[in-house]
């Protein structure tokens, strides 16, 4: 992109500062929030410029990218006293990058619109591997000219990019993802334990499996995590259990029973209970050892 946008950013932990990071690369003017501003310091450094609440990030700027923890903190961060909607900045585009409901995602977009805003619902998958490397997979609701005019800041840390409808469709094809991942997780550690027990080398298994029929993000990236023991985030355990709650919230409505996905919001539960909630979610592995 050569023309210099001026973007604020909500929300600079594991994944969020790699995407600003991406942002700032590529030349564009960048105002960062967070609750914690020693969290941004590293980007203060790069250039990024520091805003004490989320209407400051709003204000005089064309793009406005949120990625915070749960439902409620985007709700605080879009609708609060000092939220992106107490101020007045038509023609905004905000993107939301949490993983949230269809719900919100549908409340923020009207609300944008009453205030001649654009609003996107597009959450990413790809960990902090992804952002770092800029091919995360972002999966985008709402209006197809909001999608279409906002997919060159986009393509900054993306690497596909769907449009997959209205309002709410980001985040029940997020929904999907995490559902996919929930079973593969339990396979990949059932697979090492039984590899283990059976006193295979682990690392020739992966190399064994990982380009066959078995092929998963998990089992390419994770796996080896779980190997050399290393339980850091990536992606927060307490964070995938919030995915799960929303998927299984959804499922209700839906009158759909996916025993899978309660399989494994039990495990998590578990590891929450003995502990890990701050940990990767390879630190599953923790429950067969």
């Amino acid at each position: 992109m050569t023309e210099q946008l001026k973007i604020g950013f909500i929300g600079t932990g594991v994944m969020g500062k790699s995407i600003v990071k991406h942002l700032l690369k590529a030349g564009h003017e960048v105002s960062v929030y967070t609750r914690t501003k020693e969290k941004a310091e590293e980007l203060l450094t790069l250039g990024a410029r520091w805003v004490s609440k989320p209407s400051e990030a709003a204000s005089s700027v064309q793009y406005l990218f949120t990625m915070v923890g749960y439902p409620h903190d985007v709700e605080e961060v879009y609708f609060g006293e000092e939220g992106i909607f107490s101020i007045e900045n038509k023609g905004l585009t905000v993107i939301d990058l949490t993983t949230s409901t269809p719900t919100l995602a549908k409340k923020i977009d009207n609300r944008a619109k009453e205030l001649e805003m654009q609003s996107l619902d597009a959450p990413v998958s790809g960990g902090d591997i992804g952002a770092q490397l800029g091919k995360l997979s972002i999966m985008c609701g709402g209006e197809r000219e909001t999608f279409d005019s906002s997919l060159p800041v986009l393509k900054l840390f993306g690497e596909t990019i769907l449009h997959e409808g209205t309002a709410g469709a980001g985040q029940h094809t997020k929904m999907c993802n995490q559902i996919t991942i929930a079973s593969n997780m339990i396979g990949v550690c059932e697979a090492l334990t039984y590899g283990k027990k059976a006193g295979l080398e682990l690392e020739q298994v992966l190399r064994a499996i990982s380009t066959g029929a078995a092929g998963s993000w998990s089992l390419s990236n994770l796996a080896p995590r779980m190997i050399k023991g290393d339980l850091e985030p990536g992606f927060f355990i307490k964070h995938f259990v919030k995915d799960m709650k929303i998927a299984l919230e959804e499922t209700e409505r839906m009158n759909l029973t996916l025993p899978g996905l309660e399989l494994a919001k039990s495990l998590y539960d578990q590891l929450i209970s003995d502990g890990y909630e701050d940990k990767g979610t390879q630190a599953l592995i923790k429950l067969y050892e």
